[in-house]
């Protein structure tokens, strides 16, 4: 398996969603220096949904179709970023596109602001 990249959407099964649910999309957040390591099992990622609320989430960051590859515009939720095992992941089944640094930076404000490190 290929080591998954910063800004890459792959998909997996969140352990906190519910055992019907399937896999969903998520973007990797983690440096590559960490997602390239032969001892490094895990990842950080940020899960997207297609849930996309009327009024603006603070923690959340909204992706359009275009932004992603994806059918529908998502949201990436960055108060449930996780650490999930690499052998976990699955990659898309068609050509996706990877997020900018600049996105994934934002992405990594909006996890200080669910952490409260942000006014």
């Amino acid at each position: 398996m290929t080591s998954p990249q910063r800004g890459e959407i792959w998909y997996t099964k969140l352990p906190t969603d519910p055992p019907e649910k399937g896999k969903r999309p998520v973007v990797i957040v983690s440096v590559n220096a960490r997602n390239n390591h032969p001892r490094a099992d895990t990842v950080l990622v940020v899960p997207l949904s297609t849930s996309v609320y009327k009024s603006e989430v603070p923690t959340h960051v909204l992706l359009e179709s275009g932004q992603t590859g994806l059918r529908e515009r998502s949201v990436a939720k960055a108060e449930d970023v996780s650490a999930i095992r690499k052998s976990y992941l699955d990659p898309a089944r068609e050509r996706l596109r990877m997020l900018s640094s600049s996105q994934v930076c934002e992405l990594a404000r909006k996890v200080e602001l669910a952490m409260g490190c942000l006014p």
